[in-house]
């Protein structure tokens, strides 16, 4: 576009070209009033991409706001590129999780990769060296083609561009639901590890300070993909592919390596990333955070395309770059870094005392406006909230009491489902062992990742169920939280801190925003109890398809610290002769349920309880028991109840078994979802030292036979299976439905 088609202000407020922007006309009216005059053309477009939801959080931000976000070990909260989490010895640790589910949903190769390298660029502008890769994904049923496409081309594009930047994607977790048959939900987490002194912040500091644009020359992909992510798929989301950015992991390594030297060098004054909003949102956000002004001159921007417009360098996504504010009179320090590297640093502004964005191109001032508008000071809107009808009805109907017939068929067909069946055939994919500090590869409850040159070691995970979150979102809020904290103590590791990524549908809808506002309460309640303040995140609302939404999923990512190596546990029995304990109480709790799912091919009623005291009081007298050296394994109790948690804990090893009884109603004791619950096994010569410390009941014990037998309490046989046949039955699933 040259700049002779671009309408004139009248010309945008008599035609209203702002709402295709995604701007109402109450927001043209502030911007009108803000500026003192009709915005151009430019300046329209850098207020549409920093109001929208995607970056202001103007739905949200009422929301947030109740989230814990400080703790004695918190070095840095929301508000930057990562949060840190002090661990120790001057280290820290540093992490983030994101969403790219508008554009893995139209390209799905492309937008997995470039959600993988933006959350990366976000950990190392933090000046931390990215360790490690998690994520979580969700799509509709494998049995159409489309759903089976965008499943193999995300885990592609993911593997793609973390297999080839060196950086080991370890766990995560993926889970299917009709809901999410238009909409797929593509979130990515990164975690990185700093010294104390190396921590940068994204701030345009120091009048006079020259502002250095360093990495990939700018095109026009991504044009306003923030907008595009600010609102519902539909039958015309086709034609904003081009809204997709394309990347280049073997440059990002490049930025990568090229920034970790830059933030020891001490003419670095700030640093960020040009992520969503791209040059707009890096040059505003760091000017307004640091009470300044920026002035840039778009004729020296790096461009891979020609006669581009202000408007089309403002707004270009174009992926691998970074903004720097530097010392004035040393900006040759950091450009010979980066050339070392391959890398293009130019010099393109300076830093004013006006808080000001000021923007020159070909000799005129084409954009002035003020920084604290498009970011700190941006509309922030009270949503009306509506407790929706199918959440009276389901409060209101009798619990849901399943008939199981076989026992034995049923735990098969549970193992068979994709949410529960196992992930090998995703992480197979994905380099996990790249710089060899992987010591809990993919398929555990965490992974864990040693910290070189110490005794301690990170374990990390992510999840949600967002059934129970559809079915009760405050208590599915709470469970969200508890279970990826479960996941930590189970490994051995005590929870820091989390990053949440919240997907929903349409906030504008009341019941959407209610859905939002319990869940966060439950969220936040959680945190509380647990000790694990939210340290950052992202939000990811209109996720609709055709005016149908994804199951609310705030997923969470968790990390915690093992303080030593010894306290490493992993889910699986280690030998014959070891007892089995359950720790934690089983009720008749179907809502939500696989079983639920897959007996009545939907889900409804109440989901499971959850007393948040005794979840904390439990979770502690495990890791003490785990620090304490009278633990083998440990697993939580999770998707399908307890014969599938038995079940897991013998798909390492299929030469062993467990022989276990169960009292109580046997369909509940098999596969009801209470919460709160582990399985433990201890070593016989550990026997009275572990259930001093732990209140749990010893169930069984572990076998040689290679089978899993289940009795109730009067020694009746409910199965008997062959743990070959179940591993067979749980790794195969995923592979079948995709051929």
């Amino acid at each position: 576009m040259s700049l002779l088609l671009e309408p004139t202000a009248q010309q945008i407020k008599n035609e209203a070209i702002y709402r295709e922007m995604g701007l109402s006309d109450e927001e043209f009216a502030l911007v009108e009033n803000i500026l003192g005059r009709l915005p151009n053309y430019t300046e329209l477009g850098l207020f549409s991409v920093m109001w929208s939801e995607h970056c202001s959080y103007k739905n949200s931000k009422p929301v947030l706001r109740k989230f814990p976000t400080s703790g004695e070990r918190v070095l840095q909260g929301p508000g930057e590129g990562a949060g840190i989490v002090d661990i120790g010895d001057n280290q820290a640790v540093v992490f983030k999780i994101e969403s790219h589910n508008h554009p893995s949903a139209i390209e799905p190769y492309q937008g997995a990769a470039t959600g993988v390298g933006g959350i990366i660029r976000d950990v190392f502008s933090m000046g931390a060296r990215p360790i490690a890769m998690l994520n979580s994904l969700r799509f509709g049923e494998l049995t159409t083609p489309r759903v089976k496409y965008l499943f193999d081309e995300v885990v592609h594009g993911i593997a793609g561009y973390g297999n080839c930047i060196g950086i080991p994607t370890v766990g995560g977790e993926v889970q299917f639901d009709p809901s999410y048959d238009g909409n797929p939900l593509v979130n990515a987490m990164c975690v990185g590890l700093i010294n104390h002194e190396d921590i940068k912040k994204g701030q345009a500091k120091g009048v006079g300070n020259t502002v250095i644009y360093v990495g990939a020359a700018t095109g026009r992909d991504g044009i306003h993909g923030a907008t595009f992510a600010s609102e519902e798929l539909n039958e015309a989301s086709e034609a904003k592919r081009p809204a997709v950015q394309v990347g280049d992991p073997f440059m990002e390594k490049l930025l990568l390596e090229a920034c970790l030297e830059i933030v020891k060098n001490d003419a670095l004054v700030g640093i960020q990333d040009m992520g969503a909003a791209g040059l707009t949102s890096s040059s505003s956000e760091m000017a307004s955070k640091a009470g300044s002004g920026i002035e840039m001159n778009l004729d020296l921007v790096p461009q891979r395309e020609t006669g581009m417009t202000a408007y089309e360098m403002m707004l270009s996504e174009s992926q691998e770059r970074m903004l720097l504010v530097v010392e004035k009179g040393r900006e040759q320090e950091i450009i010979d870094i980066c050339e070392k590297y391959g890398l293009e640093a130019v010099a393109i502004g300076k830093v004013t005392d006006d808080k000001m964005l000021r923007l020159l191109h070909k000799g005129e001032v084409v954009a002035d406006v003020p920084v604290d508008a498009l970011a700190e000071d941006a509309p922030v809107y009270h949503k009306p909230s509506k407790e929706p009808a199918y959440y009276q009805e389901f409060q209101s109907l009798a619990p849901y009491i399943p008939v199981v017939k076989d026992y034995k068929e049923t735990l098969l067909q549970l193992l068979s489902q994709p949410t529960i069946a196992s992930k090998e055939y995703v992480y197979d994919q994905y380099d996990y062992m790249v710089r060899t500090n992987t010591v809990v590869a993919p398929g555990s409850d965490a992974a864990v990742l040693r910290v070189r040159g110490t005794r301690k070691a990170l374990a990390m995970t992510t999840d949600c169920n967002s059934r129970y979150i559809y079915l009760d979102p405050e208590v599915g809020g709470k469970i969200a939280v508890s279970e990826a904290a479960r996941n930590i103590v189970c490994s051995g590791g005590e929870p820091l801190a989390i990053t949440d990524c919240l997907n929903y549908g349409n906030p504008e809808k009341p019941e959407i925003f209610w859905q939002l506002e319990k869940s966060t309460d439950g969220m936040s309640a959680a945190c509380e109890a647990l000790s694990a303040p939210v340290i950052g995140g992202n939000v990811s609302l209109y996720n609709e398809t055709n005016g149908v939404a994804v199951y609310p999923t705030p997923v969470v990512g968790m990390v915690g610290l093992i303080e030593d190596v010894d306290h490493i546990t992993t889910q699986y029995f280690k030998q014959a002769g070891d007892l089995i304990y359950v720790l934690g109480d089983t009720k008749p709790e179907f809502g939500g349920s696989e079983l639920q799912k897959l007996l009545e091919g939907r889900i409804f009623g109440k989901a499971p309880q959850i007393d948040l005291e005794i979840e904390v009081n439990r979770q502690q007298q495990l890791l003490t028991a785990i620090k304490s050296g009278l633990v083998q394994s440990a697993h939580d109790v999770a998707e399908g109840g307890l014969a599938v948690a038995l079940a897991e804990c013998l798909m390492d090893n299929e030469t062993l078994g467990a022989d276990v009884q169960l009292s109580g109603d046997a369909v509940s004791a098999l596969f009801s979802e209470s919460q709160s619950r582990f399985i433990v096994s201890v070593k016989k010569d550990n026997k009275e030292q572990f259930e001093t410390i732990v209140n749990a009941s010893l169930v069984g014990e572990v076998t040689e036979a290679g089978n899993l037998t289940i009795s109730d309490d009067s020694n009746k046989e409910l199965l008997s299976i062959q743990t070959s046949i179940m591993k067979d039955a749980w790794k195969g699933a995923i592979p079948c439905l995709l051929k």
